[in-house]
């Protein structure tokens, strides 16, 4: 009975996008809007 639930069910699965991101968001990457966000050190004078 459960694999036949299983075979059901992945019937509908979808495949993730962006797998390769996946190291990155693991390190601690920001992302924003699925685009990576780079630092950058703002130096304003006073």
């Amino acid at each position: 009975m459960v694999f036949k639930l299983v075979g059901a069910a992945s019937k509908t699965w979808r495949r993730l996008k962006g797998t390769n991101q996946l190291p990155k968001v693991i390190s601690g990457v920001k992302f924003a809007d699925g685009i990576e966000v780079i630092p950058t050190a703002e130096v304003r004078a006073a």
